[in-house]
């Protein structure tokens, strides 16, 4: 979604500065082109050097300082952007916004900028209720301006409020969410996407279980793909540890017996469904309502085949694109292409688990992506989000035929 934007990233004076340090890195690691302006204010918390740093380019403070003689820099920055984020912003900064003030390079520059405007506030909790910053607010959003809530929690003045700058990712995803809702005739705007993450408890009594080292990572990395594709995505996850993708609805399950259920459930109506979780393949027969006492040396448990879901939904599959995963530490190719013809998937996406950088919780994936209908397709060591959109991309490929 970010990738190639040019980003005008705004920064005023507030203590929360040092977050919006770990925002330019993530608009920087998600493709984007980052500049930055700053007030006088901003730089008493963080220096400039540090922001010229993190974008590789040239920070901007004062109107007058022209850097490229042929160009007038506030409202060459201010043409330069595809969209524009105010974070910290001051009750300061919001009113001059509000009421067209422009007297220092960023609320020149504002005033200049076409582009879509983000606004993060970050203040006093007073601060933020007071009439005149809630007037000035309402003025920015019917002007057309984004505005992300403030989250509640401890302040700087030492007691909870609300007026807390969101986390980098919270800023992220809102940014995102709010330039796919200017997007028409995304490829996946009219598909319903089902998406399996995480490892499934089987329990063995109230306080044990048996799962796998699956973290869920690859099934949200889909998840924010199909989404930002158009998709209406519903994830089923066993987890909630991991931020919520934007415009995701999820599902939380614990065992393969609830994931089933809610597969099932809206299996019918869906167009694409992705079996990204890992799912145990054996549950104990019996599970004891108690905790099970260590009274003897040994213990056995006795474990009956869970479900298959992969394959139920291909014996079930009429218009549905399937997608499946094979972890595997041998033989990746040959179980991967069993797999496809036993449990008549469309696709097949197949890791080495046994790899550091491609296996359970890890940040990075290796892949092979095999079809019934062209050579595998392999995909590099990459993060979890860009083997999302390879892997995306061969999917709708498929749904074109």
């Amino acid at each position: 979604m970010l990738k190639n934007k040019k980003i005008a990233v705004y920064v005023t004076g507030g203590i929360a500065v040092y977050k919006v340090c770990d925002l330019v890195r993530k608009f920087i690691k998600a493709g984007a082109d980052v500049k930055v302006a700053m007030t006088a204010s901003a730089t008493e918390f963080v220096t400039p050097l540090t922001f010229q740093v993190l974008s590789k380019n040239d920070v901007y403070l004062d109107t007058f300082d022209e850097k490229v003689s042929s160009e007038v820099a506030h409202i060459h920055l201010a043409d330069w952007c595809d969209l524009a984020v105010v974070a910290p912003a001051t009750a300061n900064i919001i009113a001059k916004m509000a009421n067209g003030i422009a007297d220092d390079f960023v609320s020149t520059a504002l005033l200049a900028t076409t582009a879509p405007i983000f606004i993060a506030p970050a203040m006093n909790q007073h601060m933020f209720e007071n009439p005149a910053t809630v007037r000035n607010l309402t003025t920015l959003q019917v002007d057309g301006r984004m505005i992300i809530e403030p989250n509640t929690g401890f302040l700087a003045e030492g007691y909870v409020g609300k007026g807390r700058l969101p986390e980098p990712d919270e800023i992220l995803a809102f940014i995102e969410a709010g330039l796919l809702e200017q997007q028409i005739d995304l490829p996946l705007s009219t598909k319903k996407v089902i998406i399996t993450a995480g490892g499934t408890k089987e329990r063995i009594d109230p306080v044990r279980f048996i799962t796998n080292d699956s973290s869920g990572k690859m099934g949200y990395s889909l998840a924010k793909s199909a989404s930002l594709l158009g998709a209406d995505v519903t994830l089923i996850s066993t987890t909630s540890n991991l931020p919520l993708p934007v415009n995701v609805t999820r599902v939380i399950v614990e065992s393969s017996q609830e994931m089933e259920q809610a597969v099932l459930e809206r299996f019918a109506t869906s167009d694409i469904v992705i079996m990204a979780a890992a799912v145990s393949d054996y549950r104990p027969i019996q599970e004891a309502k108690e905790k099970i006492k260590k009274t003897e040396s040994l213990l056995t448990l006795e474990l009956e085949k869970t479900t298959d879901i992969l394959a139920t939904l291909g014996k079930m599959k009429d218009h549905q694109l399937l997608i499946g995963f094979a972890a595997e530490t041998t033989n990746l190719a040959e179980y991967a292409k069993g797999k496809l013809a036993k449990k008549k998937a469309d696709m097949i996406v197949a890791n080495d688990v046994s790899k550091s950088n491609a296996g359970f919780n890890s940040d990075t994936n290796e892949v092979t992506i095999f079809t019934n209908d062209q050579e595998p397709i392999h995909v590099s060591v990459r993060s979890k989000d860009l083997i999302a959109d390879e892997i995306l991309q061969v999917a709708l490929s498929k749904i074109k035929k």
